[in-house]
């Protein structure tokens, strides 16, 4: 079956792990700023909000794994195409040399295993390619399925051209993973300065309870406590975008 990178199911190990996170963060929220249990009733949406967030880290998580998977892919052919196989032996080598790098049931293998079963169909291989692109929506396999179609109906010097294709994109998804090898530690800092402000509130309960009494169970207290978790929200959502680098 086909895979549309776009959409993504969780299976049930997943569904309880977020059931959990949900639960932890519903109750975490509401005895650091609110203290009620009609906290509860108004964050409904929040699981909503949390399941949707997660389900596009997953499908953002997968796309770059195969964006990665890719490289392999390219790097393989171009080996290939210098050895003097056929563009379509070449997909087909790839298979045997992706097998020793990736699980077997890494996306980029079944996306190989279907182009060669549809290649014994007599599907041409830039139809597969752009069906790859057209469903992962990856710009890196949407230019390698562009120019490949492009050399195949033009004509020309099909291995010289797909090899230069593949060196530069190979160089340029290099260039990316530095770039995220480089900002790890910053998205790391930022994860923890994301958890200081939980951290300073449990503290200040801990240790002195009637310091933010106040601000709990009171209009005030809560219209406060609204405001200073919006602003945070806000700022971990910022601190996310600054730290999400795209080449």
């Amino acid at each position: 079956m086909k895979t549309y990178y776009d959409t993504y199911h969780f299976q049930w190990r997943e569904w309880l792990r977020f059931t959990a996170e949900c639960a932890g963060i519903c109750v975490g929220i509401n005895y650091l700023f609110y203290k009620s249990l009609w906290a509860f009733a108004v964050m409904i949406p929040l699981p909503f909000l949390l399941y949707r967030w997660k389900k596009q880290t997953y499908i953002r998580e997968r796309k770059k794994q195969l964006d990665y998977q890719f490289k392999d892919v390219l790097y393989s052919l171009d080996v290939a195409l210098q050895a003097g196989y056929s563009m379509e032996t070449s997909v087909i080598c790839c298979i045997q040399d992706l097998e020793k790098l990736h699980p077997k049931n890494a996306d980029i293998l079944r996306e190989l295993r279907y182009m060669e079963t549809q290649m014994r169909l007599s599907v041409p291989l830039e139809t597969l390619f752009l069906d790859l692109a057209e469903r992962s929506q990856l710009e890196d396999i949407e230019n390698f399925a562009a120019v490949l179609a492009t050399a195949k109906r033009a004509g020309g010097d099909l291995s010289k051209i797909v090899q230069k294709t593949a060196r530069m994109l190979t160089e340029k998804i290099e260039v990316r993973k530095e770039i995220e090898a480089t900002v790890a530690a910053k998205k790391m800092e930022q994860v923890i300065m994301s958890m200081m402000p939980f951290g300073i509130i449990l503290y200040m309960q801990l240790t002195s309870p009637g310091f933010l009494q106040i601000l709990y169970g009171n209009l005030f207290g809560i219209i406060t406590m609204s405001v200073c978790l919006g602003i945070y929200f806000f700022a971990y959502w910022m601190g996310c975008r600054i730290v999400d680098i795209e080449v």
